[in-house]
């Protein structure tokens, strides 16, 4: 597997930003957003509908590693996990992680033998074909890919001491918009008990060396989150940067 830079920068210190797909499964995607100056992209199949043929195809025209591919998968299940690493993503994404099994069977599915339980397959996609030793493409696959949990329930709020403990587990993606919804508070982002759920995720993080991460809609909130430390954050989504900027641009052509 190739070597992932966003794991590197991330388990080092550094910060990372990138952005997400909802809309756009095409084959310029990829490249346009690494030419934009995104260091990954999140490819979603929890509310896009996209299949996995779909996943193949935007893996398979992401120019990696400048742009790493991740996927946020729709449930923490073996087969969703597997295959989507197999089409050569190299990060991983589970939403609505509620407990520590739960992130157990996320980091278990993601890794070969001995961490894990991933079903061996070599020379396809995910390790571009070639047929290197098996051993190294092992332990490469295991060192490289990035593992990421979202808390954006209360239970996963509740459970979230035992979730960050985990080990082999990455990044806490904290869902701000559905823990909102979860906690009876949707929209209200300001709100005390959501201000204090993203302090105790940060916290968590601290205390069991996870890379905290967060979705922003604005450059102003991406300054403030990362100053407040995430540092994994995804600038928007395709559809919404789309929407924003055309908005814009008409309202500008059409002023007087």
């Amino acid at each position: 597997m190739l070597a992932n830079p966003v794991k590197k920068c991330v388990a080092t210190g550094g910060v990372s930003v990138g952005t997400m797909m909802f809309e756009f499964n095409t084959t310029g995607i990829g490249r346009i957003a690494a030419n934009a100056g995104a260091e990954f992209a999140v490819y979603d199949m929890e509310h896009t509908g996209w299949d996995i043929e779909s996943i193949r195809m935007l893996i398979a025209t992401t120019p990696k590693p400048k742009l790493v591919p991740i996927v946020r998968i729709p449930t923490t299940q073996y087969h969703f996990v597997s295959r989507v690493l197999d089409t050569g993503a190299m990060g991983v994404m589970a939403p609505m992680v509620e407990s520590a099994e739960e992130a157990r069977l996320l980091v278990q599915s993601a890794k070969y033998p001995p961490i894990g339980r991933r079903g061996a397959a070599f020379s396809i996609a995910h390790d571009d074909y070639k047929n290197d030793s098996i051993a190294e493409v092992v332990r490469s696959a295991n060192a490289e890919v990035l593992i990421i949990a979202q808390i954006e329930t209360a239970a996963g709020l509740d459970n979230l001491d035992e979730i960050a403990a985990v080990p082999e587990l990455d990044c806490l993606w904290i869902g701000l918009y559905d823990l909102a919804n979860s906690l009876g508070l949707p929209g209200q982002m300001q709100h005390p008990r959501i201000l204090d759920a993203i302090d105790r995720v940060l916290a968590a993080c601290e205390r069991n060396r996870k890379v905290p991460a967060v979705l922003v809609t604005s450059v102003e909130e991406g300054r403030a989150q990362i100053q407040r430390g995430f540092r994994l954050v995804a600038f928007g989504g395709d559809v919404w940067i789309y929407q924003s900027a055309l908005t814009q641009g008409l309202a500008a052509v059409r002023a007087p």
